[in-house]
């Protein structure tokens, strides 16, 4: 795609990538894009770069506005590669330019170049750099979601250029808000929002609450939001800090996730009354299974809901491999202001509901004991119980949930 304006003379040059489908482990059945935007002013200036392997495209946008060479600055918001690896191929065009970036930023950078003749300048929260008719301030967001992590505000335009923070990943010809929403839909977009802050930023929520609240405090108005992944929140970028406002502090439906695998369907056949004694609670409620479902949209279900219940079957006295792995990729995010249980089967000894349990209160979650599970294949008597565990769970949910209302 061609470079878009986005502001006054401020423009996406960035790069839509149609084809990728795993981005460090995450599926991204919809693609990505890597933004970034270029400033022209009395010294154009280039926020961020992109993957190495898009990079002539994203020159390629830029020379339909302006030749590579009269670039002044480069700021480097995030050090991953999704964003920086071309700036190499940058900085052979550029090789004056000067370059702005955290001092954790500066320290990685150096890691992946030979940065001893390039004029690099570290910067700080509050510190400013004026183009021109545009003042560039700068806010530093360390791990979110990255020790360098940091956004750039362009003062008179009102724009917040985010990093990662208020991305999605969707390659879409439509670049902002108000143009997907005209061909998807509102709640299409936001749950590409949730997936993106499921899988990357749920360790972070403390600390986003956090730097929100600083921005607030600051003074800041922001009447677009222009992050490094996805669509730009043109039409309603307070919807977004809503949203982030909303997960940072734990707010999620009332409903469950079922995430469960199995070996011989005898765990499967546990989420049929599991699932109903939670529908008769009036509680609506999701059933996964893992083997079929890939890992970053268990995880986003179990994000969406504020409660959950893992099944496994009983392999080498512990967990099933598959149910081991969600547990691990969940560990790793750090949940909290979620209810949890376990249920499954087992032959002639159990195990895997104890692993469990033993992982859910090593993650301090909140838990509904003793969980249920069964020998071999559930009875009649066990569909009885597996339901009754349904409902118990859910009645749980409800009155954890009230907590967040």
């Amino acid at each position: 795609m061609k470079a878009i304006e986005i502001k006054p003379d401020i423009f996406w040059v960035g790069a839509i990538d149609w084809a990728v489908r795993d981005f460090h482990g995450y599926v991204t059945p919809n693609g990505t894009t890597y933004n970034n935007y270029l400033i022209l002013d009395e010294e154009p200036t280039l926020v961020d770069t992109v993957k190495s392997n898009f990079a002539e495209v994203a020159v390629g946008n830029i020379r339909t506005l302006i030749a590579p060479s009269e670039i002044k600055n480069i700021i480097i918001n995030h050090i991953e590669n999704d964003h920086m690896s071309a700036l190499g191929r940058f900085m052979e065009l550029t090789p004056d330019a000067s370059i702005y970036v955290t001092e954790r930023g500066k320290k990685g950078m150096e890691r992946y170049f030979d940065t001893s003749r390039w004029n690099i300048k570290t910067v700080k929260t509050g510190e400013e750099l004026k183009t021109g008719k545009y003042t560039l301030l700068f806010i530093e967001t360390p791990m979110i979601h990255w020790p360098d992590s940091m956004m750039t505000y362009v003062k008179e335009a009102k724009l917040l250029i985010s990093q990662d923070a208020f991305g999605q990943h969707y390659a879409t010809t439509a670049r902002f808000d108000d143009e997907f929403i005209e061909c998807a839909s509102h709640a299409e977009l936001e749950d590409a929002a949730i997936d993106y802050y499921a899988n990357i930023l749920m360790p972070f929520g403390k600390l986003i609450r956090s730097k929100i609240e600083q921005i607030q405090d600051m003074g800041i108005e922001i009447e677009m939001i222009a992050p490094d992944h996805g669509i730009i929140w043109r039409k309603e970028p307070e919807r977004a800090v809503q949203m982030y406002l909303d997960m940072a502090k734990g707010k999620t439906a009332l409903r469950i996730a079922v995430i469960y695998d199995t070996m011989w369907q005898s765990t499967e056949m546990m989420t049929l009354p599991i699932m109903q004694g939670i529908r008769d609670e009036g509680i609506d409620c999701k059933v996964i299974k893992l083997r079929a479902t890939p890992m970053s949209v268990a995880i986003k279900e179990f994000w969406k809901s504020r409660g959950c219940l893992v099944g496994s079957p009983t392999l080498n006295n512990e967990v099933f491999p598959s149910v081991a792995e969600f547990i691990t990729h969940l560990r790793g995010l750090r949940p909290k202001d979620r209810i949890v249980g376990a249920f499954g089967s087992y032959g002639w000894g159990g195990g895997a509901i104890k692993w469990l349990y033993n992982e859910f209160q090593n993650m301090k979650l909140e838990t509904v004991e003793p969980g249920v599970q069964v020998i071999y294949r559930p009875s009649s008597e066990d569909e009885e119980k597996c339901y009754e565990f349904g409902r118990e769970f859910a009645m749980r949910v409800r009155e954890y949930h009230k907590d967040y209302e």
